[in-house]
C-alpha cells in the first residue's frame, strides 16, 4: 500500500468521524432511525410527556458538546440543539432533581462521591477560559448548588509550568 494510500483512506475516515460528531444536517420531520443512522446510538433517552422523547447524544467524557434531539409522539425529530452552554447552565438551581438535571444539560463528564453521600457532577463544554460547569447533589439526588470551576486538567498543566 502506497504512502498515497494511506493517506487518502485516513482522510476518509476522519472525514466520516467527523459528520457524525454533530447533526449536521438534520431536520425537523426526520425519523429517529435517520437520527441514529447520522448521530450513532443515543447516550440517553428523557421522556418528556404527551409521549414526546429526547434523545441524548452527549460528546464526552472529553467532548465539550452535547446534543439533544427531541422527538415528537409520531417518532419524528421536532427540534434539536447543543445543550452545553451558558442558557442551559442557568436553568440548574438549587431544588432541582437529579433527573431534570439529566434531561437539561446530558450526562456529565465525571461524577465524584462526596463525604456527605452526595455527588459533584461535572461537564467540560467548549469555552476559552478552561472551565467546565459543575452541579453538587445531595444524598437524594437534589441539587444544593452549581457553578463554573477551573477544569483539574488546565489546573494541573498551570501546576507543572510554574515549577
Amino acid at each position: 500500500m502506497t504512502h498515497h494510500s494511506i493517506l487518502s483512506i485516513a482522510v476518509i475516515v476522519l472525514l466520516a468521524a467527523c459528520a457524525s460528531y454533530g447533526p449536521g444536517d438534520l431536520r425537523a420531520g426526520q425519523r429517529e432511525a435517520e437520527v441514529a443512522q447520522q448521530l450513532g446510538a443515543p447516550t440517553a433517552r428523557y421522556t418528556l410527556g404527551e409521549g414526546r422523547t429526547r434523545l441524548e447524544f452527549a460528546r464526552g467524557p472529553f467532548g465539550r458538546h452535547t446534543f439533544m434531539v427531541d422527538l415528537g409522539a409520531d417518532g419524528r425529530v421536532q427540534q434539536w440543539e447543543q445543550v452545553l452552554d451558558a442558557r442551559h447552565f442557568l436553568a440548574i438551581v438549587p431544588g432541582l432533581p437529579r433527573d431534570q438535571v439529566l434531561r437539561t444539560i446530558g450526562t456529565p463528564s465525571e461524577r465524584l462521591g462526596m463525604w456527605r453521600d452526595g455527588q459533584i457532577w461535572s461537564w467540560r463544554y467548549y469555552n476559552n477560559d478552561c472551565l467546565w460547569y459543575q452541579v453538587q447533589l445531595d444524598a437524594a439526588g437534589v441539587v444544593t448548588s452549581a457553578g463554573y470551576g477551573i477544569e483539574p486538567r488546565c489546573d494541573a498543566k498551570s501546576d507543572r509550568s510554574s515549577s
